[in-house]
């Protein structure tokens, strides 16, 4: 059992973690950051979107980022998994804590920020997992510009894929292969006529090369990029755990939180993907931001009694 009560313990130390443990840090507070290194975009070679990083390989950013956090003093780092989280009653003096066990190990804390991350569940397609976040993608917003106009392949997971296959012919010339994923009715056939939408029906075999997509006939349709659905799961069962309510999302449940991402346990603050259904490397440094004034400010003005 390690001796030390930190202030605060944040639970993942990718984008959204190391953005709250920023702020803790600047304020002089004694954090303690617990991370299994597993971050969601470990499968992209390059980062779009965030300013001043757009381009930039997203290990490299992780890792300045996280050497920039470690700078503060009152800022420490355990690499593994939290296996258990509990809230602690103590007495009227002491208020409430958190347990979190690592192994072997238990580290207490005043408050817990969630940056757990999430797991992208890949669609059953023979060879699309060796090419997700290189050549098979789900944000347009990512990887759209850098296909540079050429011919875009979207394979259908549901009737969801229509919101991709609307959106990506402003990034290229679109096809919709709906390998029996659903059947467009007459409206959305007319709304994907009128986006300039190519509609394949035959099932997919697989993806070969780059982004090749061999159909079940044996023909081959070649592509500068594919997009696909990918429902998600939160990478622990730690807000089970602490019995924290979930919102239901179309692809995947995430954390409620309130404007100030705190959850629906006091003193628990939740941020980057876990904790919202809209992901970006962007939106989680945001997050985390927030998550981590909040937390302080829970701190000074928020004491939690039993």
């Amino acid at each position: 059992m390690s001796d030390t009560i930190h202030d605060v313990i944040i639970i993942g130390g990718s984008y959204a973690g190391l953005s709250a443990a920023l702020q803790l840090g600047r304020a002089r507070r004694r954090v303690l950051i617990i991370d299994e290194g597993l971050r969601r975009n470990r499968f992209a070679s390059h980062s779009h979107g965030f300013l001043t990083q757009d381009g930039n390989d997203p290990a490299v950013i992780a890792a300045e980022a996280r050497a920039q956090v470690m700078n503060y003093p009152t800022v420490s780092w355990v690499s593994g998994r939290a296996d258990h989280v509990e809230q602690i009653r103590r007495d009227k003096t002491e208020g409430v804590s958190f347990e979190v066990t690592v192994g072997e190990t238990r580290h207490h804390s005043h408050r817990l920020v969630l940056a757990l991350g999430v797991t992208d569940v890949l669609p059953d397609i023979d060879g699309l997992k060796e090419r997700w976040g290189k050549s098979v993608f789900h944000c347009p917003y990512c990887h759209g510009y850098e296909l540079n106009q050429g011919k875009i392949g979207v394979i259908a997971g549901s009737e969801l894929s229509m919101h991709h296959a609307l959106m990506l012919p402003d990034w290229g010339p679109t096809t919709l292969l709906l390998n029996e994923a659903f059947q467009p009715d007459a409206d959305q056939l007319a709304a994907l006529s009128a986006r300039g939408v190519t509609i394949e029906r035959t099932p997919v075999r697989g993806i070969r090369e780059r982004a090749d997509v061999e159909l079940a006939d044996g023909q081959t349709l070649s592509f500068s990029g594919l997009f696909a659905l990918a429902p998600f799961k939160i990478g622990s069962s730690i807000p089970q755990q602490l019995g924290l309510e979930l919102e239901e999302g179309p692809l995947g449940s995430t954390i409620k939180t309130d404007a100030m991402k705190e959850s629906s346990m006091r003193g628990v603050f939740a941020c980057g993907d876990a904790a919202r259904p809209m992901a970006s490397v962007a939106l989680a440094v945001g997050d985390g931001n927030l998550a981590g004034a909040a937390a302080h400010r829970s701190l000074l003005f928020g004491e939690l009694v039993p």
